[in-house]
């Protein structure tokens, strides 16, 4: 057992779940803002996307991307992938707020994938998880998955009163377990350097005291 263990904790750190996010530079924070608009661009052009998701995201609470979810392991597995969440409210969508997602994993696995994956919260509950900082995907609320392309993870989602849809495209072979278990969490630093001041979660989402023009790409392509 303490084998398995510290070789679960090597395959973690080697995908930055153990490690940790570092500070970002604004630019940094930036481009991360940049690809998340990226990915809703190019998942907007497929039939899938337009289809299922983009309904959703005229009842949809919030929304969180992620560019790059990064699951990699050979029985022991982990993943990890930084991503930005706007909420829906009466006056369009706010300004992103940024999170970091990331899991472990045992049992039969093997490969490596590199996804995006887009979130979309559809209600109160989840989105009350996620500001309070305790979101464990699968435990906390329900969560239905929708791979576009190819894959041997694709699932087709068939509960329609799940908290979040999970629509994600993928590159590369992973073979074992989705993303349950997975746990939410901000990205401090990243908030503080992008708004250049310290804030937290529900002032970029909820009260949205903050903004930057840097982030009006993206929530135009929300808006659409």
């Amino acid at each position: 057992m303490f084998r398995r263990m510290t070789w679960l904790a090597a395959v973690l750190v080697a995908v930055g779940i153990w490690a940790g996010p570092a500070t970002a530079a604004p630019s940094e924070s930036q481009k991360l803002v940049a690809r998340a608009a990226a990915t809703l661009e190019r998942l907007a052009s497929n039939e899938n996307f337009r289809e299922r998701l983009q309904p959703m995201l005229s009842r949809a609470r919030a929304v969180l991307i992620v560019p790059h979810l990064v699951k990699a392991g050979f029985v022991l597995g982990g993943e990890y992938g930084e991503g930005v969440m706007l909420t829906r409210g009466p006056d369009g969508w706010s300004h992103p707020a940024f999170y970091a997602l990331a899991s472990g994993s045992l049992g039969l696995q093997a490969g490596i994938q590199d996804s995006e994956v887009i979130f979309i919260v559809m209600t109160d509950r989840a989105l009350q998880a996620i500001l309070a900082n305790s979101l464990k995907l699968g435990a906390d609320v329900g969560v239905a998955f929708l791979t576009i392309g190819g894959g041997l993870e694709a699932s087709t989602t068939t509960n329609m009163r799940a908290d979040i849809y999970a629509f994600s495209h993928s590159v590369g072979f992973f073979g074992g377990g989705a993303l349950e278990g997975a746990v939410i969490k901000p990205l401090e630093s990243w908030n503080r350097s992008y708004y250049r001041r310290g804030v937290t979660p529900a002032d970029i989402l909820i009260a949205r005291t903050v903004a930057n023009p840097g982030a009006d790409r993206l929530r135009d392509l929300l808006r659409d």
